[in-house]
């Protein structure tokens, strides 16, 4: 599990001011890639990002 402020941390180097808000953005556009392959980052409330595998039965065909 990874906290929005662990990220900023990480990639603070890139961009000195980027917000916890960018983070969210490049989180939403990481979905829309990774879901089709059956990869799905879920948020978990107030902890941070989370992997999971999508379900067999659940990933695209």
């Amino acid at each position: 599990m990874l906290s929005k402020e662990r990220i900023v941390a990480a990639v603070c180097s890139w961009d000195k001011d980027m917000s916890e808000n960018a983070v969210e953005v490049y989180v939403s556009r990481l979905r829309t890639k990774l879901e089709p392959a059956g990869i799905r980052i879920r948020t978990v409330r107030g902890l941070g990002y989370m992997l999971e595998d999508l379900p067999h039965d659940a990933k695209p065909a």
